[in-house]
């Protein structure tokens, strides 16, 4: 038998002892090639559409904050949401977008391939200043989401991206929305891979989507839109008293997000079905919600109502708080004024948790958070971006809460969503594959 050279045997026994060596030897060198090569794609194509979309979010994100601010300033500019409404309409219908799907349609162009048009973007991002600008009740992710989606998608289009591909750019579009608008990349990195088939992920997106959101964030920090924090100081230890507490706060919230989801969609449909005519619809929406506002005799229900969640984290907002929110909301999205479902949700489920902590003795500030992560949960169906947002909102002290109110509310909200278009691939009380829409 020939006997190795003395150098061979040392490089021999070296690659025995270091993986790295083992893996190059091992693999083809198309095979490093092409993964090298995606990488780098990718990286060039998050950046990209993290710096599009980051920008366009920091402008949207500025834009909702100074409308805001006029209309408390202004206080009589509510009368006006009615006209808004007009307008509103009006610039969709020149768009030739008869039937707005809203960020259903985000999901479908993903699951489906659909198509997102570029006019997409500033339609939702105009008609949702001007909600917030004469008062409706709505939030901002959901545009965001599709305001992103629709530049991810069009941005694919234009590189000349295979269909596979476009659906990852479109994730990355979203979640670098989601991301400049909030402040919470590691949320809008996983929600944007995580909401339309909910059990399957397509991880392929993750490193484009992880790059596109922390670049975004990183333009719109540096343009001045900054995302929320809140303070949750007071943890107390994890016992089997606080377990319980929290496990009971979880399925109210359950329960909650399911009546808010339902109602959401009574709404729309019964405004559709009283008012068939879009102008006469959004017009008398504007004007009930405008008379509601000036009855309650508060301002506590227009635009995304961050004032009253930070309210609900100090234990102070007004007990009834998650309910008027809820009519407020379905009344102002189902008369067809634009915005998005997510804000008001965390906003329920932040006064729902602070009027618990109230009848409790409990802490607010967790309470609270303990909240709005369980409606998020609920509503949306992805346990693990609204784990993520709890921690990027209110730090990792409270995990084990967090934990345990999320799980609680993904089982027991069921098969309901914001999002029709949603499907749920497995089931949530067995091993079953079910493929599924939400209700």
């Amino acid at each position: 038998m020939e006997k190795k050279s003395e150098p061979e045997q040392d490089r021999h026994s070296e690659q025995g002892m270091n993986p790295f060596y083992y893996i190059i030897d091992h693999m083809p060198a198309a095979d490093i090639y092409g993964r090298v090569r995606v990488m780098f794609r990718w990286l060039f194509l998050g950046c990209i559409t993290g710096t599009v979309v980051g920008v366009a979010g920091a402008l949207f994100s500025k834009a909702v904050v100074w409308a805001t601010k006029f209309r408390t300033e202004h206080d009589l500019i509510i009368l006006g949401l009615p006209f808004a409404g007009l307008l509103i309409v009006f610039m969709y219908r020149a768009c030739k977008d008869y039937e707005d799907k809203g960020t259903n349609l985000v999901i479908k162009s993903i699951q489906e391939g659909e198509h997102l048009p570029l006019s997409k973007a500033p339609l939702i991002v105009v008609s949702t200043t001007l909600t917030h600008l004469f008062g409706g009740s709505t939030g901002r992710e959901s545009a965001a989401l599709q305001m992103g989606g629709s530049i991810g998608y069009n941005l694919g289009k234009l590189f000349r991206l295979k269909e596979g591909n476009v659906k990852i750019i479109t994730m990355c579009g979203m979640s670098a929305a989601f991301s400049a608008l909030f402040g919470t990349p590691m949320t809008a990195s996983f929600m944007a891979m995580e909401i339309e088939n909910v059990g399957v992920m397509y991880y392929s997106a993750l490193v484009p989507c992880v790059i596109s959101a922390l670049v975004a964030q990183g333009i719109a920090e540096k343009l001045g839109a900054m995302g929320d924090e809140f303070a949750v100081t007071i943890v107390p230890e994890f016992t089997p008293y606080y377990a319980l507490i929290t496990g009971i706060l979880a399925l109210l919230c359950a329960a909650l997000s399911v009546i808010f989801c339902q109602v959401l969609h009574f709404s729309g449909k019964t405004y559709k079905k009283l008012l068939p005519n879009p102008y006469v619809r959004v017009f008398v929406g504007g004007c009930i919600v405008a008379a509601l506002t000036f009855l309650s005799g508060v301002r506590y229900y227009n635009g995304a109502g961050m004032n009253v969640i930070e309210m609900a984290i100090r234990g102070n907002a007004p007990y009834p708080a998650f309910l008027l929110k809820i009519i407020f909301t379905a009344l102002t999205l189902g008369a067809g004024y634009k915005g998005g479902e997510i804000v008001p949700a965390l906003y329920i489920g932040a006064t729902f948790g602070c009027l618990y902590s109230q009848l409790l003795g409990f802490d607010p500030a967790l309470c609270a958070a303990i909240g709005m992560g369980a409606l998020f949960c609920g509503v949306t169906n992805c346990p693990i971006s609204s784990l993520f947002i709890c921690f990027e909102l209110f730090g990792f002290k409270g995990m084990p809460y967090y934990l345990l109110a999320i799980a609680l509310s993904y089982t027991f909200s069921g098969y309901h969503s914001l999002y029709s278009s949603q499907k749920i691939m497995y089931s949530k009380y067995h091993n079953k594959y079910i493929n599924r829409n939400t209700k």
